[in-house]
């Protein structure tokens, strides 16, 4: 493999989702052969590959070959390709027609999924659909053996029990059942369903079930069968179950397209040498490359292509990739080894799979057109019937001055005096927050692992990377762009620098030490063996094939795994995978689990064939001054600039070019910025060092520029984004780092919310009232290097495991803004353990309650004081005892990572301050604002009149109460005043606060509220304090919505809020209705040894209503399932101590449904 046939082409390919490149090599040719078609072109041909290769072959060949006869192969070494036919079937749901064998028991198990929200406030929620279309029940059961069992197993009975390939035992509760099985498969054939994906429980460490449903499937016809322990032999059955499910779907199309692909060609697979890009970067051939790694071909395509040609060879730094198409952009990253994840999410569907780690955003339009970004004169005229047309510049520039009149008239509303915006300017705004836009996934991929953005260099490719390279770097405060000379199709050309990967892994749980790890590198040398047999089984030689191992490591009792590669030690000493596990731990999540057992989860392999094809070529050193070849006028913000224009062919190495200056790079334009200077490489790559300024925004008008409030509502929810990652990084606790139970955002000097990242409902707006309680309380006595905790509910708090961190941040010892965030502690003290008691009447029995407390002073952290306020135990009313919190460290931890948190945000407001300026910073801050409380003035001008038109009256009022299950009353009357937009929430007949825990604080009902309210405007702006400008929310002293300090009211913070807020998600439990109520879910958990186990929850008594007609859902209920099948009713609100075998089930409320049924 790699050897060079004399006389023969190669080709790399990439089918995108708007054009197919194609790189040749071809002989006696070293700059090889770029072209471009359209990927999808059906009145001039079927398949863009095929039509590539067809034509570069008759101009290598002279011989004509008409489209309608086969390929000849005679000239062609090989092909490599990359394609989205995966990625598109699974995007447009045109895969095959499957069904899915769960174990019985488990039928709504990748329909519940895994209930994430990525936008909590669209109120359609719409769900991707399902990928299949029935799902079978198999009679089947094991269970894993554990604890005291397995000690007892060990001296028993073992005839049902066996050990699984993890080394864990597995008892078989109940055998396969293929009899039962057997005519419900012959059902789904009769139906047209032949293909299968199979996830039964447990199936990662005992595949035995799966196996034999996959080959009764197959005696009876089944087309394919996708098994989830066979493609990814991990714990989670979810992610196994999608990834089967993806597999099962995806495969057939994919050996369709490839089938049809090689049928095009005269000698078939005989001896055409054509290989596939896979998701994890690495080549395969036909006969493996599979639905589940084969979503981002064309992405790992250039992800390979730009690290393994700039990479040391170019720069030293580590590198972000860029890749800029027609359709999207991808953003990656590498720093010497390919970074991959095992779990990615995809078009609503679950991979667990190796695969580069690799972020998408959406990107595109026609702006750059009308900056001279993009030159007609040199760009492929390709379009229309004939494959001859160019760029339509006039109908763009006519496009765009409709919407400058749109534009403009709207500013003119706003502010009479307020200038017109040119179309240039408007075009630039597209331009400038797509650029933000984009740069925040790469700041994600950066933060998120401990690096700093500003320290990489920036590697653009793509059709339209290059035009954006000098912008996006300045934003990120990089100072170095790398721009490959095949950026236009380095996708493409990626594809011939990729090695033949073949991977093993399988599961094996064993806590590390010398034992675990001796029996680890056995399963590993047995590993290596199946995939160097597998690549030799392809032609590679011994000497041609090398291996990666890895062991998958976490901490015991944290969810948190990383797969840990093995590296040569310098002094020939066995390598640690335990020491390198808490290094990388310690880079990724800012600290180190101290005494804390290391788990192994699995053992892979990773085997990889070299194949040494595609070189890098020195170019010729600059000998003259550079050719310009034209002048252009091209559009940078202070107005068009004269800018002339090189061709990188014809320039030599050492050649050196000052911005502005336009370099075409065969179908890619590279637009060099003023004030950058591009130097051409040794291998004829441009290098662009970014010397300008960080730009800055003016204030101008009295009204905000439309296209700087764009940037800076990014830039302050980005900067609450990125507190939120370091936070979750940085702490220690479950409920923070693996439930995102947290929230950070940022606050003008007043206290007023500037911008609040997504995270929780119940948080949002109400960290406003706590920075307002603490601003009031310390007054003047703030000082910079000040922090301050609080968690009690008087204080803004919502309930104590809560706990809210604030920083006021100044800037030339001035205070001009705060950061806050508010994370869940899993340990506060209080009656039980994790702080959450059912039954509390005091909030003296709910744990440690800190009004105000500088957990910092002046740069000091005040550790034994904040020892002191959550150790010290409490009293209640009779004197007894409470204890303080149970987990010290662990408190101590996480509000060390919430500081961090504030910290990291105090950082990039600065950083912005010194971009921007303070003045204009702080406009925009009010700017934001304002253009929110517009928004929500807009929204509630529209229902008003909505709702007066419904009701024939002039006052738009409307007047509701629910009932807790205890019987007390939430009223609320809602008043909306049409003309202004403004609207009044009051509670007034909301029953007296109880004597119970379901007391909800001021800040969770107006969390409540402003939570609706948001949900409710249809644009998307930033959650803050404007939003909040025309709402009066009044509720009675001394309700349960306003309690008293000394009120319980842990669990106001989780059922009364949802009763507010209250629309929904067991079958047909969701009320009828024009839009029936959400269904609810059934769960039952049975108990493998004593627990004592606690449960609060809420519409038990009294179901979740129907509007407008529509019907009520079904009441929740709680029951425990005794071992001799007796069925007792826990109520709500409980706490019992149920013994091994003992089931509790849990039935959650339907939703309530809309409108009169038909």
């Amino acid at each position: 493999m790699g050897s060079s046939s004399e006389g023969k082409l190669r080709f790399c390919i990439d089918r995108g989702g708007t054009f197919t490149d194609v790189y040749a090599e071809i002989p006696g040719r070293p700059d090889g052969r770029v072209m471009k078609l359209l990927s999808v072109d059906p009145s001039n041909y079927d398949d863009a590959p095929v039509e590539g290769i067809r034509r570069i072959l008759e101009e290598f060949t002279g011989a004509k070959i008409p489209r309608s006869s086969k390929i000849p192969t005679e000239k062609i070494e090989w092909i490599r390709m990359g394609t989205t036919v995966a990625t598109n079937a699974l995007l447009e749901r045109k895969g095959e027609r499957i069904a899915v064998c769960v174990t019985q028991g488990f039928r709504d198990l990748l329909q519940i999924g895994n209930q994430a929200r990525p936008s909590i406030f669209d109120l359609t929620v719409s769900k991707p659909s399902n990928l299949y279309e029935e799902v079978v029940e198999v009679e089947e059961r094991v269970q894993l053996v554990q604890g005291k069992e397995e000690e007892e197993e060990k001296q028993g009975n073992t005839s049902l029990v066996v050990e699984g390939i993890s080394g864990e035992l597995v008892r078989i509760v109940k055998p396969l059942n293929e009899g039962a099985l057997k005519p419900v498969l012959e059902k789904l054939l009769a139906k047209g369903i032949s293909c299968l994906a199979v996830v039964l429980m447990h199936s990662y460490t005992y595949p035995q079930h799966e196996q034999r449903v996959e080959k009764l499937a197959l005696s009876l016809g089944f087309r394919h069968v996708s098994i989830s322990s066979a493609l990814t032999p991990m714990v989670r059955a979810v992610p196994r179950g999608l990834t089967a499910s993806v597999d099962a779907y995806l495969t057939p199309v994919i050996k369709e397209y490839l089938s049809g692909f090689i049928s095009r060609f005269d000698e078939g697979l005989g001896k055409l040498n054509v290989l596939f890009m896979q998701s994890d970067g690495g080549l395969a051939p036909e006969s493996s490359f599979s639905g589940h790694k084969a979503i981002l071909s064309g992405p790992a395509g250039g992800v390979v292509g730009y690290s393994q040609t700039l990479f040391d060879l170019e720069t030293d730094k580590p590198l972000i990739g860029f890749d800029m198409g027609g359709t999207s952009t991808d953003v990656s990253r590498y720093a010497g080894n390919y970074e991959q994840v095992l779990e990615t999410q995809i078009a609503g569907a679950i991979i667990q799979a190796p695969q580069l780690d690799i972020n998408t955003v959406a990107a595109g339009g026609d702006a750059n057109l009308i900056l001279g970004y993009v030159i007609p004169d040199h760009f492929p005229s390709i379009f229309g019937p004939n494959e001859d047309q160019p760029l339509d510049v006039k109908s763009t520039r006519k496009e765009f001055e409709k919407l400058a009149e749109q534009l403009n008239a709207h500013r003119k509303n706003q502010d009479p005096s307020a200038k017109d915006m040119a179309v240039e300017d408007i075009a630039l705004g597209f331009v400038d927050v797509a650029n933000e836009t984009m740069c925040r996934p790469i700041r994600q991929l950066t933060e998120m692992k401990g690096h700093e953005t500003k320290n990489h260099a920036l590697a653009c490719f793509g059709g339209a990377g290059p035009q954006h390279a000098c912008a996006i770097a300045r934003s990120l405060g990089m100072k170095e762009v790398l721009i490959h000379k095949f950026c236009g199709i380095l996708s493409a050309y990626g594809m011939g620098l990729a090695n033949v990967v073949e991977e093993a892994q399988e599961p094996y749980s064993a806590v590390y030490g010398t034992e675990s790890t001796l029996e680890a590198s056995q399963r590993e040398a047995v590993l290596v063996a199946q995939v160097k047999q597998k690549l030799q089984e392809q032609g590679f030689k011994e000497k041609s094939i090398s291996t990666e191992s890895y062991l998958n490591l976490r901490y015991e009792g944290t969810d948190t795994a990383i797969m840990v590669k093995r590296h040569m030690t310098e002094d020939g000493k066995l390598f640690d995978y335990a020491t390198e596990f808490e290094r990388l731990f310690q880079q990724e999540y800012g600290f180190k689990l101290r005494n804390r057992k290391i788990v192994i989860c699995d053992v892979r392999v990773r085997g990889i064939g070299v194949t040494n094809i595609l070189r890098p070529r020195a170019i010729e050193p600059a000998s003259t001054s550079p050719i310009v070849e034209g002048k252009y006028k091209v559009y940078f913000g202070n107005g068009w600039q004269e800018t002339p224009l090189y061709k990188l062919e014809k320039l030599g190495s050492g050649h050196v070019i000052l911005g502005p200056a336009i370099i075409m790079n065969g179908n890619s334009t590279v637009i060099v910025e003023p004030n950058c200077r591009a130097t051409i490489t040794k291998y004829g790559n441009i290098k662009i060092k970014i010397d300008s300024p960080l730009s800055s925004a003016k204030i101008s008008d009295k009204v905000a520029d439309v296209v700087q409030l764009s940037i800076f509502n990014h830039r302050f929810m980005g900067i609450a984004e990125q507190m939120g990652r370091t936070l979750q990084r940085t702490s220690i606790s479950t409920n923070i780092k693996e439930r995102l139970d947290f929230s950070c955002a940022l606050f003008d000097p007043s206290g007023g919310l500037v911008a609040n990242a997504p995270h929780v409902p119940v948080h949002l707006g109400a960290m406003s009232t706590t920075v307002r309680w603490q601003l009031n309380y310390w007054g003047d006595n703030l000082n910079e290097g000040d922090v301050l905790v609080t968690n009690h509910p008087s204080a803004g708090g919502s309930h104590l495991p809560d706990i809210t961190v604030v920083t006021p941040v100044f800037f030339n010892g001035k205070l001009v803004f705060f950061v806050a965030n508010r994370g869940h502690h899993a340990e506060i003290g209080g009656i039980t353990p994790g702080s959450m008691p059912p039954f509390s009447k005091s909030i003296l029995e709910e744990g440690s309650a800190i009004k105000t407390f500088k957990l910092v002073e002046k740069g000091v952290f005040q550790e034994e004081g904040i020892i002191n306020l959550l150790q010290c135990p409490g009293s209640d009313r009779q004197g007894n005892k409470i204890p303080g919190t149970r987990r010290i460290q662990d408190n101590l931890s996480d509000l060390h990572a919430q500081v961090a948190a504030n910290q990291r945000g105090i950082s990039l407001l600065q950083e912005l301050i010194e971009q921007y300026g303070l003045e204009t910073v702080q406009a925009y801050m009010n700017y934001v604002q304002k253009n929110a409380e517009e928004a929500v003035r807009e929204m509630l001008k529209s229902v008003g009149r909505k709702i007066c038109s419904e009701s024939n009256e002039n006052g738009a009022t409307i007047e509701e109460e629910d009932y807790m299950d205890d019987g007390s009353v939430i009223h609320l009357k809602l008043s909306i005043d049409s003309n202004k937009g403004e609207a009044v929430f009051y509670f007034g007949g909301t029953s007296a606060e109880v004597y119970g825990n379901w007391n909800a604080p001021e800040a969770v009902t107006a969390a409540a509220v402003i939570y609706c309210v948001r949900c409710l405007v249809n644009v998307d702006i930033p959650l803050n304090q404007g939003c909040l400008a025309p709402v009066k929310i009044l509720i009675p002293e001394g309700s349960f919505l306003s309690p008293s300090d000394s009120a319980a009211v842990v669990g106001g913070n989780v059922l009364t809020s949802q009763r507010i807020t209250d629309f929904g998600l067991r079958e047909n439990s969701g009320g009828d209705g024009v839009r029936r109520g959400g269904d609810g879910l059934l769960r039952e958990i049975e108990f493998r040894s004593p627990v004592v186990v606690s449960i609060l929850s809420e519409r038990r008594v009294h179901a979740p209503r129907g509007l407008k007609g529509g019907k009520n859902g079904a009441r929740g209920a709680n029951y425990l399932i005794k071992k001799d099948k007796r069925k007792i009713y826990l109520g709500g609100k409980n706490s019992v101590e149920v013994l091994p075998g003992e089931i509790l089930q849990i039935l959650t409320p339907g939703g309530g449904g809309w409108g009169s049924p038909l």
